[in-house]
């Protein structure tokens, strides 16, 4: 966010020396309990992808320092550094930062070096730029696979599927308050520079903010190249909108759009590369083109400076059954209750249901609906 302060305070840095470094350490423990209607497996729910189980999702630790950009004075920088170790990992692995352990040994738990990036904040650039070099979050979206990024515990069909992490440089620029436009070119998504998958890809976003503030509207063209298929070589264009109703209400929608060309069909004689899935071609194709279009949206209802209500409506086509294994039409509700405890302590029980409407896609492929009761609990340190 060019131009607002850092103002987090975080008991970790509170006890080495009062909050008083520019350099923070924090993070969070994230434990989670589900219950499903599924036996095998609740994919592509996520992130509670095994059922019936206490897991540990995330433990995460930040090492953090955001550039000054308040002021309009100076160049200024700060880095990010995240560790994550759980089951989540399997959800922000890049190929080639130590995917072994997922896409060979299919390990449970694993570990991943999620984010490390150089930012450089030039504040004689318009109203100020931000120029990011390293491994980050793919820039759109509503939601991240940080736990504390988010309305809801689980994450929407239409984020399980999407990219999680770029690899490259991506530039922020705010014209004025109500115009932001990003330009950036990484290697694909979800890949390292060093794996053969990496290939030079662009994105753009552009975003507006009205006058009231009540509306943001937020559009981006995300990770284009020539398409072909890869690991994970999502070509993807994406639109968010953010209205609030009122001080206690607001609302966030997504939708987006992605496809991958050349991808080998299902049974053919072309072997999909591992942790890839092959497609639903139509007989007689050895490739095809796989496209998924999704919409999601979330509206919060506030009603205690402690307490929030969620609700989420999600629908996903996965055409050609290439993100998920399964070619069918996907719908999800889920609503949800968060609670804080004090400051550091924050649980999100959840209901959850959820339809394949062509075929049976869930607790791999028995099942045609789910039910999933679940919960997490984030203790921040």
């Amino acid at each position: 966010m060019i131009g607002e302060p850092d103002t987090n305070t975080y008991p970790l840095m509170t006890a080495i020396n009062q909050a008083r470094s520019r350099t923070k350490l924090y993070g969070w423990i994230d434990p989670t309990v589900n219950f499903s209607t599924s036996a095998h497996s609740n994919s592509p729910e996520a992130n509670d992808d095994y059922p019936n189980r206490l897991e540990m999702n995330q433990i995460v630790l930040y090492a953090e320092r955001l550039p000054d950009s308040v002021q309009r004075e100076h160049v200024d920088w700060g880095y990010h550094l995240t560790a994550l170790f759980g089951t989540d990992y399997r959800f922000t692995i890049g190929k080639g930062y130590g995917s072994s352990q997922l896409l060979n040994d299919h390990h449970q738990y694993g570990f991943d070096p999620t984010l490390e990036y150089v930012d450089i904040y030039i504040p004689h650039v318009a109203q100020g730029m931000n120029v990011r070099i390293g491994r980050f979050i793919s820039v759109p979206g509503i939601e991240a696979q940080l736990a504390p990024n988010n309305y809801i515990f689980s994450h929407s069909l239409l984020y399980a599927i999407d990219p999680f992490t770029d690899t490259g440089l991506m530039a922020t620029v705010k014209l004025n308050d109500h115009w932001l436009v990003q330009a950036g070119i990484t290697d694909g998504h979800d890949v390292a520079m060093w794996t053969p998958d990496a290939k030079p890809s662009g994105t753009a976003c552009l975003s507006y903010t009205t006058t009231s503030v009540n509306d943001n509207f937020y559009v981006c063209a995300n990770g284009i190249n020539n398409g072909k298929y890869a690991y994970n070589n999502l070509q993807q264009y994406d639109a968010t909108w953010y209205h609030r109703f009122s001080k206690t209400v607001h609302m966030a929608t997504e939708t987006w759009y992605m496809y991958e060309r050349d991808v080998p069909a299902l049974g053919g004689p072309i072997q999909p590369e591992a942790g890839a899935n092959a497609a639903y071609c139509l007989p007689g194709e050895q490739r095809c083109t796989a496209p998924e279009y999704a919409v999601v949206n979330f509206l919060q209802k506030e009603l205690s400076l402690h307490d929030f209500l969620s609700f989420r409506s999600d629908f996903l086509n996965d055409k050609k059954g290439q993100r998920t294994g399964y070619a069918t039409r996907y719908s999800e509700n889920t609503i949800t209750w968060v609670h804080w405890i004090g400051s550091t302590v924050q649980i999100r029980p959840e209901v959850r249901f959820e339809r394949a409407w062509d075929r049976k896609a869930y607790d791999d492929g028995r099942r045609q609906n789910q039910l999933t009761v679940a919960s997490d609990l984030i203790f921040h340190f």
